[in-house]
């Protein structure tokens, strides 16, 4: 939605969702959504496989249905949530909008730019809301890193290093689904894995001046890449990198952030940016005491940032907050994730903004 559009506030009952895509992240959905139960709450679910629908329907007590024609003729949810694979995002988003429902879209919201840009010119000539999940900003490690930046304690940024190295196995994973790991469907390792890694580096740092990167696809039977880096300049001058992989032997190693400047140093990593390993400044605030308890134990490279996400739509759709991640806001690492890949196929630099 633009500035200037508003929504009609839901404050006399609960903000009822639907789900469509029962499959690996909904039940990140369904317990976030439990967690709000004052205030929202899961009316139906929608999936093509039979057997992850029943799964839902008995997870959630949600109604099944088995299409999303199906499903949008007969529900009375405000709201869908998709999470679906990446490729039909802008498809069912649009589909969804003509309904005059507002739209919770999982990361990437687009596999394609123009796509992209469609379900956002779409949501806003609908009238309804575009949300986009970005959780991990929500992290306690990544909300004092952004503080920080923005009390410019770093001074002048000079280098900035994320490093996402993870475990994707054949079997496990891209063999469990025929769409994992395709260009339409996907996309690879930074589209995919590494998206909201790409989301940090204008989220946190600013406006990216241009990028180059280099992808391959070195041991998974993909179409996409398993293996990329990209060198960045921002528009501040700062230079950096993004080192992703699929291939860390043998299990997930690292998601992390370094950033160095002139006046601080700190390094966020762990197996997904929930450790706090370094946090040095020349000044000191009464947040640093924070540090150790903003660190925490994490099995999951989702994280716990989904249940706070979603404090923020339902706050929306209440008409008591704007939209920490909308449709525009979404398409800014979409932009960034395009420009890699024309960059890694062309074999130049590319700058940003992409020129349509």
């Amino acid at each position: 939605m633009t500035p200037s559009m508003t929504i009609t506030p839901i404050t006399h009952r609960k903000i009822r969702f639907a789900l469509v895509g029962c499959g690996r992240i909904s039940k990140n959905h369904f317990d976030a959504i439990a967690q709000h139960a004052e205030h929202a709450e899961l009316v139906d679910v929608c999936d093509i496989d039979p057997v992850a629908l029943s799964k839902a329907v008995t997870a959630t007590g949600a109604r099944g249905h088995a299409s999303l024609s199906q499903l949008l003729q007969h529900t009375t949810a405000d709201c869908m949530i998709l999470t679906t694979p990446s490729g039909l995002h802008p498809r069912q988003a649009i589909e969804v909008a003509a309904s005059g429902r507002h739209v919770l879209s999982e990361k990437p919201m687009a596999t394609q730019w123009e796509e992209g840009l469609r379900m956002v010119r779409a949501c806003e000539d609908a009238g309804v809301q575009l949300f986009v999940v970005k959780q991990n900003r929500k992290n306690a490690t990544l909300q004092l890193l952004k503080k920080a930046v923005e009390q410019k304690r770093f001074g002048r940024i000079y280098m900035v290093a994320l490093n996402v190295f993870w475990q994707r196995p054949q079997v496990g994973y891209y063999d469990q689904a025929p769409w994992r790991g395709t260009w339409a469907m996907d996309g690879g390792a930074f589209m995919n894995q590494a998206s909201h890694y790409v989301d940090l580096l204008e989220w946190l740092i600013g406006p990216i001046d241009s990028l180059h990167a280099y992808t391959a696809t070195l041991a998974r039977d993909i179409e996409a890449e398993d293996t990329g880096v990209i060198s960045l300049r921002w528009r501040n001058g700062a230079l950096g990198s993004l080192n992703c992989t699929m291939l860390t032997y043998p299990k997930n190693l690292e998601g992390s952030i370094t950033i160095l400047g002139e006046k601080g140093t700190v390094r966020v990593g762990g197996v997904a940016v929930n450790e706090i390993q370094e946090w040095q400044f020349a000044d000191s605030r009464p947040e640093d005491e924070q540090i150790k308890a903003a660190s925490y134990e994490t099995t999951s490279v989702y994280g716990f940032g989904h249940p706070l996400y979603y404090r923020n739509v339902i706050d929306t759709l209440r008409g008591e907050a704007k939209p920490e991640v909308d449709g525009r806001e979404g398409l800014k690492s979409l932009e960034v994730l395009i420009a890699a890949y024309r960059s890694a196929r062309d074999g130049v630099r590319v700058g940003l903004p992409l020129e349509l």
